[in-house]
């Protein structure tokens, strides 16, 4: 079994150590080393005040948890982290960190379960301690599922987070049941020393959801019945009286946090026509729907009050605000990044300092520091500080039809231009990169690092956002149901199309590359599809659709929102008969292009054994196959040396198979 230590590696706190990341250095264009290479900053963060940001960076070639003095750019303290898996970092107060981390852990219970666990780690600034919520208490299982707010009191910060309460077993020690709904209590630990205490009981079969406030109070409830689909909204802990209920078999509606007043909740409602987002008075009455006909890609909350503020959205540049002033300075600021997309990341109270990140055009990625009030900016990191502007291929949205007439767009990411110039760049062989979900997911402008690493070769790569996306109307979504293997393919077919109609592409040169369900579209587009592709990578994808499904019910149960999802995903609410007619295993006799498979041993989304099928199938066909199994790997690639092995050898692969210049392709 493999555990996560118990802390970060080795806790070293610094005192007023310039902060240098990284250095700067050129690149061979046509490395994709450095873009595999796990970003120099990330997960950037500001402290409640702004006067502090912590992230993840590589400082002297070593992965570090590092905090900042956000005035003078210099280092307070720094942890070497290695190849701990950090997702997140949140300030908890302006002297506790939550980090969140994950682990791939064989847990050996009667589902046989290898599963990828949360765990979180607490970091005190004012005693320079450290320690991982619920490790030693010894009535609560050691991981977390979920983290439901922060509060302040007396001084002392609180994290309240969902945690399995141990049951003592007859003739053994105490154990926790990792069944597909095992219940989730709610606990409160202080969050210096650890000291917990359970706050509120979930219940069994059932995803308990709660919303506590920044003064530690329970604001609401939600409770959703896997079994029926049953969702309801309680104000407080109280369960007797409903502010909403619905009925919801995909689970489509949740619980996201506080409204814009200290009396009202957020809930994010996706089961009728549109996406709505409501916010519901917790006296009662009917809710108000906000950002109507706009698409929401992220929530933003004050970070002292956890009151709404804003969005990040689809429809306008990045995100926008209640507060008409701090628009206007938002607005402002945006004018300083011309031709880049800049993200919003982290602001501190009243969003007087925030951290943005710009990206597109030939930025890499730059994270800056900003003065709403004065619009003043500042350079803080590079994420890929070795890759120069000149190695940075140009993305734009290209918008196109599909077969059917449906109206879809994707990312084109064209060669940098020092690579090949604007008035050379037409009949040029192409890379397809659909992304995984394949469902409620979609690709966006700006710095992809695969992406990159293609076109830093010469080739034009195209992402489509198939039907079945996200950041499009509800209705694109759910045209995706029950397409998993036939117009999705085909709206990657039609892409193609479309850049060949404008010149841009040589529809004689173009592979397919994909991870999870994109691995799948690889897989399907030399088999399922025919005379399209000249060769395809698939990294951790699908290859007999059917055994996957059983697969995800053995470990994840059939009754629950989950085993819904994929019933309707795949189209078989009538049965599994049509499963083998988009199985990429099924035609691996007429593999019509040499495919390269890519897989983590220790994926717990997709197993290893699908690449394997994959690669047996094939080579009984005699048709050419390759695969490169990854050790101590996950679905997300979370480890640079793989990530750097994925980006070389699969440009390798598609250079070889489809090379960038005719002269080389008439060899």
């Amino acid at each position: 079994m493999k555990t996560l230590r118990a802390g970060l590696i080795a806790l070293t706190f610094l005192s007023s150590v310039p902060l240098s990341l990284a250095p700067m250095s050129q690149a061979q264009a046509a490395d994709p080393a450095p873009y595999g290479r796990l970003p120099a900053a990330q997960d950037m963060s500001l402290s409640p005040s702004g006067a502090r940001y912590a992230f993840i960076g590589t400082i002297s070639d070593k992965r570090m948890l590092v905090v900042a003095d956000a005035n003078t750019n210099k280092a307070l303290f720094a942890s070497a982290v290695g190849d701990i898996k950090v997702r997140n970092i949140q300030w908890a107060s302006e002297d506790n960190l939550l980090v969140m981390v994950t682990a791939t852990e064989n847990l050996m219970t009667e589902f046989g379960a290898v599963m990828e666990l949360a765990f979180v780690l607490r970091i005190s600034l004012k005693d320079k301690s450290m320690g991982a919520i619920f490790k030693d208490v010894p009535s609560v299982a050691p991981r977390v599922f979920g983290v439901y707010g922060t509060a302040v009191s007396d001084g002392k910060a609180y994290g309240y987070f969902g945690g399995i309460t141990l049951e003592p077993v007859t003739g053994a020690r105490a154990s926790y049941r990792m069944g597909a709904n095992p219940q989730v209590d709610l606990y409160r630990v202080d969050l210096d020393t650890g000291k917990t205490r359970i706050q509120a009981e979930g219940m069994r079969q059932t995803d308990s959801n709660w919303h506590v406030a920044h003064d530690g109070k329970i604001v609401a409830t939600s409770l959703y019945d896997e079994r029926t689909g049953e969702w309801r909204l309680h104000p407080g802990e109280a369960r007797n009286k409903s502010l909403m209920e619905k009925t919801s078999a995909l689970h489509k509606i949740g619980l996201v946090g506080q409204g814009r007043t200290p009396d009202t909740v957020l809930v994010v409602d996706k089961t009728g026509e549109t996406d709505r987002l409501l916010e519901v008075k917790l006296t009662g009455g009917a809710p108000e729907e906000l950002f109507k006909d706009v698409g929401v890609l992220e929530y933003l909350f004050d970070p002292e009050t956890g009151l709404l503020i804003g969005a990040r959205t689809t429809d306008r540049e990045s995100a926008m605000f209640f507060d008409p002033d701090l628009e206007k300075r938002w607005d402002s600021m945006l004018k300083t990044f011309p031709g880049r997309r800049v993200l919003f990341q982290s602001g501190s109270r009243n969003l007087e300092r925030v951290i943005l990140r710009s990206e597109g055009g030939q930025d890499s990625g730059t994270y800056w520091l900003a003065e709403t009030a004065t619009g003043k900016t500042t350079p803080l990191a590079n994420p890929y500080p070795t890759i120069r502007p000149p190695q940075v291929g140009e993305t734009s949205l290209v918008r196109y039809k599909a077969e059917d007439g449906l109206d879809l767009e994707g990312v084109l990411t064209m060669p940098p231009k020092a690579l090949v110039p604007a008035a050379q760049a037409k009949n040029l062989p192409m890379v397809m990169m659909p992304h995984g979900g394949p469902i409620g997911v979609h690709d966006e402008t700006g710095f992809d690092w695969w992406a990159q690493a293609f076109a830093a070769n010469g080739y034009v790569v195209f992402q489509p956002n198939y039907r079945g996306s996200s950041g499009y109307s509800l209705a694109f979504q759910e045209a995706g149901y029950g397409e998993w293997g036939k117009k999705m393919l085909s709206d990657m077919k039609d892409g193609i199309k479309a850049l060949t109609d404008k010149g841009i592409v040589d529809p004689k040169r173009v592979c397919i590359v994909g991870g999870s369900y994109g691995g799948y579209a690889a897989m399907a587009g030399i088999t399922v599809q025919q005379g399209l592709y000249k060769c395809a990578v698939a990294l951790a994808g699908v290859s007999d659709v059917e055994s996957f499904h059983h697969w995800w019910n053995d470990r994840h149960g059939t009754i629950n929102s989950g085993f819904r999802f994929y019933k309707k995903a795949l189209g078989i609410e009538k049965g599994t008969a049509v499963l083998d007619t988009i199985s990429p295993i099924t035609f691996a006799k007429r593999a019509d292009a040499p495919l390269l498979l890519i897989h983590g041993k220790d994926d717990t989304v997709v197993p290893i054994a699908q690449s394997g099928m994959m690669e047996s199938a094939l080579k009984s066909a005699g048709r050419p196959v390759e695969m490169i199994r990854m050790e101590g790997e996950d679905h997300w690639l979370s480890h640079e040396e793989t990530r750097t092995t994925l980006a070389k050898e699969s440009v390798a692969f598609v250079l070889k198979h489809n090379p960038p210049n005719q002269a080389a392709a008439a060899n």
